[in-house]
């Protein structure tokens, strides 16, 4: 057996993780055929078949299985050893691939590249927006370097092993109406109960955000949202409650500092908000991320001393 290549090695492991080729072409921006003839190399390498059909498709021999797992070790080894020689060079450079939500991406991420084109001009940054089950994958793997998601209360997220989760900041739910909605005008706090008639807005139907206004309705309310409309955009959703009559219940952090046709109020029957954190993989990081995760941090750090601060009522 010749030696293995570490980039064919990456394949199997992007496999082991997507489960089909298709999945793997899309995430390493190749073709399916591409992928399966990097893969019929590392058998041939490897002297024994490391994929198999199932249906109308393929999955991993035992053979597969085992030399993915080796995949991963022998991956985590080389980044480990990259990012020692870029350490030891003492200039920051190489490539973060950042993603995270929409208002992550908005507030956090993008801000954030101007100092880091400042201050690291020899850092390429990647910045997406990405939830974070797109994103685990890659994360896993090692195209994805750093996420930023968010968790609501009473609906945790996940934490799967091999991931390190860091809290950046905490934000007041607001419930949002039209500044003409007759609950909007006394300026005091909303009670989800009262909100029984309404036509709501929220995230698509597989998002946290989704099933955080529908549980809290339930369990506060004590009845089921009549959810119409769905999008994982905040803008969308905000003209869809100027527009729609409808209501949201957003983050302060997706909330425009001043607008007249909306009304911005606190949940009646309890405190709601929301995390925003970063998740990386386990492991040494490079000089590169090392230096996102701090830009990003300090902007954080600007959102809660200005921003958000007091989540005050308009």
């Amino acid at each position: 057996m010749v030696g293995l290549d570490l980039r064919r090695l990456r394949f199997l492991r992007e496999f082991e993780e997507r489960g089909t080729l298709g999945a793997v072409a899309t995430a390493l921006g190749y073709s399916p055929s591409a992928v399966s003839q990097q893969l019929t190399v590392l058998e041939k390498e490897v002297g024994t078949p490391l994929l198999e059909r199932a249906g109308r498709g393929v999955r991993l021999t035992d053979a597969g299985r085992l030399l993915a797992q080796h995949a991963r070790i022998l991956l985590a080894a080389a980044e480990a050893a990259t990012s020692d020689l870029a350490a030891l060079g003492g200039d920051v450079r190489g490539t973060v691939r950042a993603g995270g939500v929409q208002s992550a991406a908005r507030h956090l991420l993008v801000p954030s590249l101007a100092r880091m084109a400042a201050e690291h001009p020899l850092v390429r940054m990647e910045v997406s927006e990405l939830e974070l089950e797109q994103a685990l994958p890659g994360l896993r793997t090692g195209s994805v370097d750093l996420v930023i998601s968010d968790e609501y209360d009473g609906h945790p997220r996940p934490r799967p092993p091999g991931m390190r989760f860091a809290q950046l900041l905490s934000e007041r739910l607001l419930v949002v109406l039209p500044a003409d909605h007759p609950l909007a005008a006394p300026g005091g706090p909303v009670a989800l109960a009262d909100l029984r008639d309404t036509v709501w807005v929220s995230s698509d139907e597989t998002t946290g955000h989704h099933a955080m206004i529908v549980g809290n309705c339930r369990t506060l309310g004590g009845y089921e949202p009549d959810v119409r409309h769905h999008s994982n955009d905040a803008d969308v959703q905000l003209a869809v409650v100027r527009h729609a009559a409808a209501v949201a219940l957003l983050p302060l952090l997706n909330l425009p500092p001043v607008d007249a046709t909306l009304a911005y109020r606190p949940v009646a029957e309890t405190d709601l908000g929301r995390r925003l954190f970063t998740v990386t993989r386990e492991g040494p990081r490079s000089p590169a991320l090392t230096a996102f995760l701090q830009v990003v941090t300090d902007q954080a750090d600007g959102l809660r001393d200005t921003r958000l601060r007091g989540g005050e009522q308009r």
